[in-house]
C-alpha cells in the first residue's frame, strides 16, 4: 500500500516528465517508490522503436524525482522549493527496462539540508537491478 500517488503536489513536474507514481515508503534513511512504464511514454517512439527501452538518463531522473517527492512528502524544504540536479556519479546500467516494466527505485538519503541533497538509488524490475546512480540536487525556489 502507497504512503501516497499524490505525486503532482509534491514535484512541480508534469507529464510527459513526470517519472513517479507512488510513494511506496519513507522516513529519515531514504525511501522506495514505483514507476509502471508503458508504450505510451513519449521516448519509446525514437528509443527504439523496433525494440523500446527506457533511456538510462530517464531511469536516473526517475531516480532523482523519487528521491526529491520522498523527502517534499516529509516536509523538508519550504513550500514551493524546487530540485536542481547538480552532479551525476557512479552511474551503472545493468539491465533493461522495457515497456510494461514497473521499477521499484529504492533511495538512500546521504545528506539532506536545506540546500543540497545528495542521494544514491538503486532501480529494480522485480529482484533484478537495472541501473544505480549517486546524485546532488541544489533546493531553490522559481523566484
Amino acid at each position: 500500500m502507497a504512503v501516497t500517488n499524490d505525486i503532482k503536489s509534491l514535484l512541480p513536474h508534469r507529464e510527459p516528465f513526470l517519472f513517479v507514481d507512488e510513494i511506496v515508503s519513507c522516513d529519515e534513511n531514504g525511501s522506495v517508490s514505483t514507476r509502471k512504464f508503458t508504450e505510451n511514454d513519449f521516448f519509446f517512439k525514437g528509443h527504439f522503436p523496433e525494440y523500446p527501452v527506457v533511456p538510462g538518463v530517464i531511469l536516473v531522473e526517475t531516480m532523482a524525482q523519487a528521491g526529491g517527492a520522498a523527502l517534499s512528502f516529509q516536509k523538508k524544504f519550504d513550500d514551493g522549493s524546487l530540485f536542481f540536479l547538480g552532479t551525476v556519479d557512479k552511474v551503472k546500467f545493468k539491465n533493461q527496462v522495457r515497456p510494461g516494466d514497473t521499477v521499484r527505485m529504492e533511495i538512500t538519503n546521504l545528506r539532506v539540508s536545506k540546500r543540497m541533497i545528495k542521494q544514491a538509488g538503486k532501480a529494480y524490475v522485480g529482484d533484478t537491478l537495472c541501473a544505480e546512480a549517486e546524485w546532488m540536487c541544489l533546493v531553490g525556489s522559481a523566484n
